[in-house]
Protein backbone atom coordinates (compact mmCIF):
# COMPACT_ATOMS: atom_id res chain seq x y z
CA UNK A 1 0.00 0.00 0.00
CA UNK A 2 1.37 3.53 -0.98
CA UNK A 3 2.10 6.26 1.76
CA UNK A 4 -0.81 8.28 2.17
CA UNK A 5 0.39 10.65 5.11
CA UNK A 6 -0.41 13.95 2.89
CA UNK A 7 -3.96 12.42 2.47
CA UNK A 8 -5.16 12.18 5.68
CA UNK A 9 -7.16 15.49 6.86
CA UNK A 10 -8.53 14.65 10.30
CA UNK A 11 -11.09 17.03 11.93
CA UNK A 12 -9.35 19.35 14.17
CA UNK A 13 -11.82 19.22 17.23
CA UNK A 14 -10.77 15.51 17.77
CA UNK A 15 -7.44 13.76 19.34
CA UNK A 16 -5.58 11.12 18.46
CA UNK A 17 -6.34 7.85 20.01
CA UNK A 18 -4.13 5.15 21.02
CA UNK A 19 -5.32 1.87 20.81
CA UNK A 20 -3.18 0.05 23.45
CA UNK A 21 -1.08 0.45 26.83
CA UNK A 22 1.79 -1.22 26.09
CA UNK A 23 5.33 0.12 25.30
CA UNK A 24 4.23 1.03 22.10
CA UNK A 25 1.36 2.92 22.71
CA UNK A 26 2.99 5.15 25.89
CA UNK A 27 5.78 5.81 23.04
CA UNK A 28 3.45 6.78 20.42
CA UNK A 29 1.29 8.82 22.42
CA UNK A 30 4.50 10.72 24.07
CA UNK A 31 5.89 11.69 20.42
CA UNK A 32 2.57 12.97 19.67
CA UNK A 33 2.45 15.02 23.14
CA UNK A 34 5.44 16.35 22.44
CA UNK A 35 4.46 17.60 19.36
CA UNK A 36 1.57 19.74 20.81
CA UNK A 37 -1.13 17.02 19.19
CA UNK A 38 -3.66 15.60 21.71
CA UNK A 39 -3.30 11.87 22.22
CA UNK A 40 -5.62 10.03 24.65
CA UNK A 41 -4.45 6.14 25.12
CA UNK A 42 -7.46 3.42 25.18
CA UNK A 43 -5.93 0.27 27.70
CA UNK A 44 -8.47 -2.51 28.19
CA UNK A 45 -7.28 -3.66 31.26
CA UNK A 46 -6.64 -1.51 34.42
CA UNK A 47 -3.00 -0.66 34.14
CA UNK A 48 -0.61 -0.31 31.64
CA UNK A 49 1.97 -2.98 30.26
CA UNK A 50 -0.35 -5.17 30.70
CA UNK A 51 1.25 -8.00 28.66
CA UNK A 52 4.40 -7.60 30.52
CA UNK A 53 2.95 -8.07 34.03
CA UNK A 54 1.38 -11.54 32.29
CA UNK A 55 4.82 -13.00 31.43
CA UNK A 56 6.80 -15.31 33.19
CA UNK A 57 8.77 -14.26 36.16
CA UNK A 58 12.79 -14.52 34.90
CA UNK A 59 12.14 -12.98 31.88
CA UNK A 60 14.43 -9.94 31.20
CA UNK A 61 14.81 -7.88 27.67
CA UNK A 62 17.00 -9.55 25.30
CA UNK A 63 17.94 -6.22 24.05
CA UNK A 64 20.49 -3.88 26.80
CA UNK A 65 19.18 -1.17 28.39
CA UNK A 66 20.25 1.22 26.82
CA UNK A 67 19.11 0.56 23.19
CA UNK A 68 15.60 -0.47 24.76
CA UNK A 69 14.55 3.17 26.36
CA UNK A 70 11.34 5.08 24.97
CA UNK A 71 11.50 8.66 23.82
CA UNK A 72 12.15 10.88 26.53
CA UNK A 73 12.93 8.93 29.08
CA UNK A 74 15.88 6.65 29.82
CA UNK A 75 15.64 3.32 32.01
CA UNK A 76 17.50 3.68 35.20
CA UNK A 77 21.11 2.01 35.65
CA UNK A 78 19.69 0.31 38.41
CA UNK A 79 17.98 -1.77 36.40
CA UNK A 80 21.25 -3.85 34.93
CA UNK A 81 22.01 -3.84 31.28
CA UNK A 82 19.90 -7.09 30.87
CA UNK A 83 16.24 -4.98 32.14
CA UNK A 84 13.84 -7.83 34.40
CA UNK A 85 10.02 -8.24 34.01
CA UNK A 86 9.19 -6.52 37.48
CA UNK A 87 11.35 -3.43 35.96
CA UNK A 88 10.23 -3.19 32.73
CA UNK A 89 6.72 -2.92 34.41
CA UNK A 90 8.06 0.29 36.95
CA UNK A 91 9.37 1.69 34.19
CA UNK A 92 6.47 1.63 32.21
CA UNK A 93 4.62 3.26 34.61
CA UNK A 94 7.04 5.94 35.53
CA UNK A 95 7.27 6.74 31.61
CA UNK A 96 3.27 7.42 31.97
CA UNK A 97 3.81 9.27 35.19
CA UNK A 98 6.67 11.15 33.97
CA UNK A 99 5.67 12.45 30.51
CA UNK A 100 1.51 13.26 32.04
CA UNK A 101 0.07 10.37 29.68
CA UNK A 102 -3.90 10.91 29.14
CA UNK A 103 -4.68 7.41 29.85
CA UNK A 104 -7.90 5.79 30.55
CA UNK A 105 -8.42 2.04 31.48
CA UNK A 106 -10.68 -0.59 31.74
CA UNK A 107 -11.87 0.35 28.06
CA UNK A 108 -11.75 -1.74 24.91
CA UNK A 109 -11.77 -0.48 21.66
CA UNK A 110 -13.81 -3.20 19.98
CA UNK A 111 -14.25 -1.82 16.28
CA UNK A 112 -12.78 1.10 13.92
CA UNK A 113 -14.16 2.41 11.21
CA UNK A 114 -14.02 5.37 8.60
CA UNK A 115 -16.35 8.67 9.03
CA UNK A 116 -17.08 10.55 5.62
CA UNK A 117 -15.88 13.22 6.86
CA UNK A 118 -12.37 11.87 7.37
CA UNK A 119 -12.53 10.84 11.36
CA UNK A 120 -12.78 7.78 13.04
CA UNK A 121 -15.18 6.00 15.30
CA UNK A 122 -14.37 3.88 17.46
CA UNK A 123 -16.60 1.38 19.15
CA UNK A 124 -16.07 0.65 22.57
CA UNK A 125 -16.90 -1.20 25.89
CA UNK A 126 -19.91 0.20 27.43
CA UNK A 127 -21.74 1.39 24.45
CA UNK A 128 -18.94 3.80 23.63
CA UNK A 129 -18.59 5.83 20.44
CA UNK A 130 -15.58 8.17 20.40
CA UNK A 131 -14.75 10.20 17.64
CA UNK A 132 -10.43 10.28 16.59
CA UNK A 133 -9.17 12.64 14.23
CA UNK A 134 -6.30 9.92 13.78
CA UNK A 135 -5.91 6.50 15.03
CA UNK A 136 -3.01 4.54 16.42
CA UNK A 137 -3.21 0.81 16.58
CA UNK A 138 -0.69 -0.74 19.06
CA UNK A 139 -2.52 -3.30 20.69
CA UNK A 140 0.93 -6.02 20.23
CA UNK A 141 2.45 -8.66 18.56
CA UNK A 142 2.07 -11.07 21.87
CA UNK A 143 -2.24 -10.55 21.97
CA UNK A 144 -3.91 -13.36 21.60
CA UNK A 145 -2.15 -16.58 22.58
CA UNK A 146 -2.18 -19.74 19.80
CA UNK A 147 -2.83 -23.11 21.22
CA UNK A 148 -2.60 -25.30 17.70
CA UNK A 149 -5.68 -27.96 17.18
CA UNK A 150 -3.79 -30.89 17.25
CA UNK A 151 -6.30 -33.94 17.02
CA UNK A 152 -7.42 -35.45 19.84
CA UNK A 153 -6.00 -32.79 22.52
CA UNK A 154 -8.85 -32.73 24.71
CA UNK A 155 -8.28 -36.66 25.15
CA UNK A 156 -4.73 -35.42 27.28
CA UNK A 157 -4.70 -36.22 30.84
CA UNK A 158 -2.43 -34.39 31.45
CA UNK A 159 -1.45 -30.55 32.12
CA UNK A 160 -2.03 -28.93 28.76
CA UNK A 161 -1.63 -25.33 28.83
CA UNK A 162 0.12 -21.87 26.52
CA UNK A 163 3.58 -20.31 27.45
CA UNK A 164 1.72 -17.62 28.40
CA UNK A 165 -0.33 -18.98 31.34
CA UNK A 166 3.46 -20.18 32.86
CA UNK A 167 4.76 -18.19 35.74
CA UNK A 168 7.68 -20.40 37.19
CA UNK A 169 8.79 -24.13 37.77
CA UNK A 170 6.87 -24.47 40.89
CA UNK A 171 4.00 -26.42 39.89
CA UNK A 172 6.14 -28.61 37.95
CA UNK A 173 9.12 -29.47 40.47
CA UNK A 174 9.48 -33.45 39.83
CA UNK A 175 7.13 -33.84 37.13
CA UNK A 176 7.80 -35.01 33.37
CA UNK A 177 7.44 -31.91 31.41
CA UNK A 178 7.32 -31.26 27.35
CA UNK A 179 7.43 -27.59 25.95
CA UNK A 180 6.39 -27.27 22.57
CA UNK A 181 8.41 -24.46 20.55
CA UNK A 182 11.89 -23.34 20.42
CA UNK A 183 11.31 -19.85 20.04
CA UNK A 184 12.66 -17.94 22.35
CA UNK A 185 9.84 -18.19 25.33
CA UNK A 186 9.98 -22.18 24.79
CA UNK A 187 13.56 -22.17 25.22
CA UNK A 188 13.75 -19.73 28.07
CA UNK A 189 11.21 -21.94 29.84
CA UNK A 190 12.80 -25.08 29.22
CA UNK A 191 15.91 -24.01 31.23
CA UNK A 192 13.90 -22.59 34.04
CA UNK A 193 11.92 -25.78 34.02
CA UNK A 194 15.16 -27.62 34.97
CA UNK A 195 16.97 -25.04 37.22
CA UNK A 196 13.75 -25.62 39.62
CA UNK A 197 13.76 -29.23 39.08
CA UNK A 198 11.43 -31.04 36.77
CA UNK A 199 12.09 -34.27 36.25
CA UNK A 200 12.34 -34.60 32.82
CA UNK A 201 12.17 -31.69 30.25
CA UNK A 202 11.81 -32.32 26.63
CA UNK A 203 11.41 -29.86 23.88
CA UNK A 204 9.51 -30.05 21.08
CA UNK A 205 11.08 -28.78 17.21
CA UNK A 206 9.65 -28.53 13.97
CA UNK A 207 12.72 -26.76 12.95
CA UNK A 208 16.16 -26.36 14.28
CA UNK A 209 16.49 -22.45 15.29
CA UNK A 210 19.24 -20.22 14.41
CA UNK A 211 20.98 -19.82 18.29
CA UNK A 212 22.72 -16.80 19.05
CA UNK A 213 25.13 -15.93 22.10
CA UNK A 214 23.21 -13.04 23.78
CA UNK A 215 26.57 -11.31 23.99
CA UNK A 216 30.36 -12.06 23.42
CA UNK A 217 33.01 -10.40 25.08
CA UNK A 218 30.46 -7.93 26.34
CA UNK A 219 29.31 -7.17 22.28
CA UNK A 220 25.72 -7.57 22.80
CA UNK A 221 24.10 -9.80 20.14
CA UNK A 222 21.29 -6.63 19.55
CA UNK A 223 24.51 -4.30 18.26
CA UNK A 224 25.47 -6.62 15.92
CA UNK A 225 21.82 -6.32 14.76
CA UNK A 226 21.45 -2.80 14.80
CA UNK A 227 24.52 -2.36 12.49
CA UNK A 228 23.13 -5.22 9.53
CA UNK A 229 19.17 -3.77 9.96
CA UNK A 230 19.61 -2.11 6.57
CA UNK A 231 22.12 -4.64 4.38
CA UNK A 232 20.58 -6.69 1.93
CA UNK A 233 19.50 -10.22 3.20
CA UNK A 234 21.85 -12.41 1.19
CA UNK A 235 24.53 -10.79 2.61
CA UNK A 236 23.85 -10.35 6.55
CA UNK A 237 23.44 -14.45 6.03
CA UNK A 238 26.91 -14.95 5.08
CA UNK A 239 28.37 -12.80 7.77
CA UNK A 240 26.90 -14.90 10.37
CA UNK A 241 26.96 -18.06 8.68
CA UNK A 242 30.67 -18.29 9.80
CA UNK A 243 29.88 -16.60 12.79
CA UNK A 244 27.74 -19.09 14.21
CA UNK A 245 29.89 -21.61 13.67
CA UNK A 246 32.47 -19.82 15.70
CA UNK A 247 30.16 -18.93 19.06
CA UNK A 248 27.87 -21.60 18.94
CA UNK A 249 28.56 -25.31 19.38
CA UNK A 250 26.97 -27.89 16.62
CA UNK A 251 24.55 -29.58 18.56
CA UNK A 252 23.75 -32.04 16.29
CA UNK A 253 24.22 -34.86 17.99
CA UNK A 254 21.94 -33.84 20.76
CA UNK A 255 18.76 -32.64 17.89
CA UNK A 256 19.67 -29.46 16.95
CA UNK A 257 21.43 -29.25 13.50
CA UNK A 258 22.50 -26.24 11.89
CA UNK A 259 19.82 -24.28 10.17
CA UNK A 260 20.33 -24.89 6.36
CA UNK A 261 18.69 -21.26 5.51
CA UNK A 262 20.19 -18.29 6.60
CA UNK A 263 19.42 -16.11 9.70
CA UNK A 264 18.35 -12.93 7.81
CA UNK A 265 16.10 -14.86 5.71
CA UNK A 266 14.76 -16.88 8.86
CA UNK A 267 14.25 -13.22 10.49
CA UNK A 268 12.10 -12.25 7.20
CA UNK A 269 10.02 -15.40 7.70
CA UNK A 270 9.11 -13.82 11.23
CA UNK A 271 11.61 -16.13 12.98
CA UNK A 272 14.09 -14.41 15.52
CA UNK A 273 17.04 -16.33 16.38
CA UNK A 274 17.16 -18.12 19.78
CA UNK A 275 19.21 -16.01 22.25
CA UNK A 276 21.02 -18.15 24.83
CA UNK A 277 20.28 -18.00 28.12
CA UNK A 278 21.04 -21.42 28.85
CA UNK A 279 19.74 -23.75 26.23
CA UNK A 280 22.78 -24.46 25.03
CA UNK A 281 24.66 -25.70 28.02
CA UNK A 282 20.99 -27.83 28.71
CA UNK A 283 21.08 -29.24 25.62
CA UNK A 284 24.74 -30.35 25.68
CA UNK A 285 24.08 -31.81 29.11
CA UNK A 286 21.18 -33.69 28.25
CA UNK A 287 19.27 -32.03 30.72
CA UNK A 288 16.93 -30.67 27.91
CA UNK A 289 16.15 -33.21 25.76
CA UNK A 290 15.63 -32.74 22.38
CA UNK A 291 12.56 -34.52 20.14
CA UNK A 292 10.48 -33.98 17.27
CA UNK A 293 7.29 -31.85 16.72
CA UNK A 294 3.76 -33.03 17.94
CA UNK A 295 1.38 -33.97 15.59
CA UNK A 296 -1.44 -35.01 18.04
CA UNK A 297 -2.42 -36.94 20.86
CA UNK A 298 -3.69 -40.55 21.44
CA UNK A 299 -4.60 -42.25 24.38
CA UNK A 300 -3.12 -40.17 26.35
CA UNK A 301 0.31 -39.93 25.14
CA UNK A 302 1.82 -37.29 22.86
CA UNK A 303 2.62 -38.70 19.37
CA UNK A 304 5.35 -36.97 17.39
CA UNK A 305 6.18 -36.21 13.68
CA UNK A 306 8.69 -39.24 13.99
CA UNK A 307 5.97 -41.65 14.87
CA UNK A 308 7.35 -41.93 18.77
CA UNK A 309 4.64 -41.26 21.73
CA UNK A 310 5.93 -39.80 24.88
CA UNK A 311 4.42 -39.83 27.95
CA UNK A 312 4.21 -37.07 29.73
CA UNK A 313 2.99 -35.18 33.13
CA UNK A 314 2.66 -32.05 31.36
CA UNK A 315 2.72 -29.89 27.95
CA UNK A 316 3.60 -26.35 27.82
CA UNK A 317 2.39 -25.19 24.40
CA UNK A 318 5.17 -22.07 23.16
CA UNK A 319 3.78 -21.98 20.32
CA UNK A 320 3.09 -17.76 19.52
CA UNK A 321 0.44 -15.90 18.96
CA UNK A 322 -2.12 -14.18 17.09
CA UNK A 323 -2.37 -11.11 16.41
CA UNK A 324 -6.26 -10.84 16.91
CA UNK A 325 -6.86 -7.71 14.47
CA UNK A 326 -9.81 -9.03 12.32
CA UNK A 327 -12.73 -7.76 14.40
CA UNK A 328 -11.14 -4.63 15.27
CA UNK A 329 -10.24 -3.79 11.46
CA UNK A 330 -10.88 -6.99 9.18
CA UNK A 331 -13.50 -4.62 7.45
CA UNK A 332 -10.83 -1.90 6.80
CA UNK A 333 -8.58 -3.89 4.26
CA UNK A 334 -5.82 -3.05 6.27
CA UNK A 335 -4.67 -6.44 6.86
CA UNK A 336 -2.58 -8.88 4.48
CA UNK A 337 -3.52 -12.85 4.15
CA UNK A 338 -1.63 -13.31 7.71
CA UNK A 339 -4.16 -10.99 9.96
CA UNK A 340 -0.79 -8.57 10.05
CA UNK A 341 -1.22 -4.97 9.24
CA UNK A 342 -0.09 -3.94 5.41
CA UNK A 343 2.28 -1.06 6.57
CA UNK A 344 3.41 0.28 10.11
CA UNK A 345 5.32 3.36 11.22
CA UNK A 346 5.06 6.49 9.84
CA UNK A 347 2.45 4.92 6.90
CA UNK A 348 -0.83 4.57 6.53
CA UNK A 349 -3.36 2.39 3.82
CA UNK A 350 -3.84 4.33 0.93
CA UNK A 351 -7.66 3.17 1.91
CA UNK A 352 -6.99 4.30 5.55
CA UNK A 353 -5.37 7.61 5.80
CA UNK A 354 -4.38 8.35 9.61
CA UNK A 355 -4.67 5.28 10.41
CA UNK A 356 -1.24 3.54 11.79
CA UNK A 357 -0.02 0.88 13.51
CA UNK A 358 3.19 -0.18 15.73
CA UNK A 359 4.64 -2.73 17.41
CA UNK A 360 3.26 -5.27 14.40
CA UNK A 361 6.79 -6.68 13.58
CA UNK A 362 9.46 -8.59 15.31
CA UNK A 363 12.77 -6.80 14.42
CA UNK A 364 15.93 -8.27 14.85
CA UNK A 365 17.44 -5.14 16.33
CA UNK A 366 14.86 -5.01 19.19
CA UNK A 367 11.20 -4.07 19.83
CA UNK A 368 11.63 -1.68 22.35
CA UNK A 369 14.46 0.09 19.54
CA UNK A 370 12.02 0.12 16.82
CA UNK A 371 9.05 1.30 18.72
CA UNK A 372 10.29 4.00 20.07
CA UNK A 373 11.56 4.93 16.32
CA UNK A 374 8.12 4.08 15.08
CA UNK A 375 6.56 6.27 17.57
CA UNK A 376 8.67 9.06 16.40
CA UNK A 377 7.76 8.94 12.69
CA UNK A 378 4.35 8.52 13.56
CA UNK A 379 3.87 11.82 15.36
CA UNK A 380 5.58 13.55 12.29
CA UNK A 381 3.49 12.03 10.08
CA UNK A 382 0.37 12.46 12.30
CA UNK A 383 1.98 16.55 12.43
CA UNK A 384 2.33 16.65 8.90
CA UNK A 385 -0.99 15.92 7.83
CA UNK A 386 -2.01 19.01 10.58
CA UNK A 387 -6.14 19.34 11.60
CA UNK A 388 -5.56 17.08 14.71
CA UNK A 389 -6.67 18.49 17.58
CA UNK A 390 -3.95 19.84 20.29
CA UNK A 391 -3.60 19.37 24.00
CA UNK A 392 -5.95 21.78 25.23
CA UNK A 393 -8.62 21.77 22.19
CA UNK A 394 -10.80 19.27 23.35
CA UNK A 395 -12.81 17.57 26.41
CA UNK A 396 -12.12 13.67 25.94
CA UNK A 397 -15.29 12.09 25.63
CA UNK A 398 -14.48 8.97 26.50
CA UNK A 399 -13.86 10.17 30.31
CA UNK A 400 -17.30 11.70 30.16
CA UNK A 401 -18.66 8.31 28.90
CA UNK A 402 -17.65 6.48 31.78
Amino acid sequence: MADSRASATPAADHPVYVIGGGPGGLAAAHALRARGIRAVVLEKSDAVGASWRRHYDRLRLHTTRRLSALPGLPMPRRFGRWVARDNVVRYLEKYAEVHALEIVTGVEVTRVERNPDGTWLLRATGGRELTAGAVVVATGYNHTPHIPDWPARDTFTGDLSHASAYRNPEPYAGRDVLVVGIGNTGAEIAVDLVEGGAKRVRLAVRTAPHIVRRSTAGWAAQYSAVLVRRLPVALVDRIARPMARLSVPDLSAHGLPRPTSGLYSRVNEGSIPVQDVGIIDAVRKGKVEIVAAVERFEDGKVVLADGSHVETDAVIAATGYQRALEGLLGHLDVLDERGKPVVHGARSPRNAPGLYFTGFTNPISGMFRELALDAEKIAKAVAHTGGVATRDAVTVQVRAAR
